[in-house]
């Protein structure tokens, strides 16, 4: 997602009167602003994705906390929404038999052949992926192909 589609997303959140959509999205442009602030440059589509999985994971935590706590339903309601909605905004992972795929490129682009070399493959897939894929499942994956 760029920067304008998140400002139309919460000025569309606005006018339909979605206030767990808004406030979430209102969170994630005021971080963004704060970048523009103090690194004096554009937000770019990268800065906003990766600002959404900070958000994201922020939120969750404060999820996990407030089902910890346990006291205040309504608001890990809230929490659970907002996570919800931020998950949607993000790209969609790559996983499976297109993960396999790349995994089969990456190895061949590396020439890794030991476990030693799984952190370069790992690299070199968030590299070529934006970080957008199922880690674990690479993770295992690699596992059983490197000696």
């Amino acid at each position: 997602m760029d920067y304008q589609t998140l400002q139309d997303e919460i000025k569309a959140a606005m006018k339909a009167g979605d206030k767990p959509r808004r406030d979430i999205l209102r969170q994630v442009h005021t971080e963004l602003k704060a970048i523009e602030v103090d690194e004096r440059r554009a937000v770019e589509e990268a800065d906003v994705d990766a600002m959404l999985k900070r958000v994201i994971k922020q939120t969750r935590e404060t999820l996990d906390g407030s089902i910890k706590a346990g006291t205040n339903q309504e608001r890990t309601d809230l929490l659970t929404e907002q996570v919800a909605i931020l998950e949607g905004y993000l790209p969609a992972q790559v996983s499976g038999a297109e993960l396999s795929a790349l995994i089969d490129a990456v190895l061949a682009e590396t020439g890794a052949t030991t476990k030693k070399d799984m952190g370069r493959v790992m690299g070199a897939l968030t590299k070529a992926t934006g970080g957008n894929f199922d880690k674990a499942a690479a993770a295992a994956e690699l596992g059983g192909r490197l000696g």
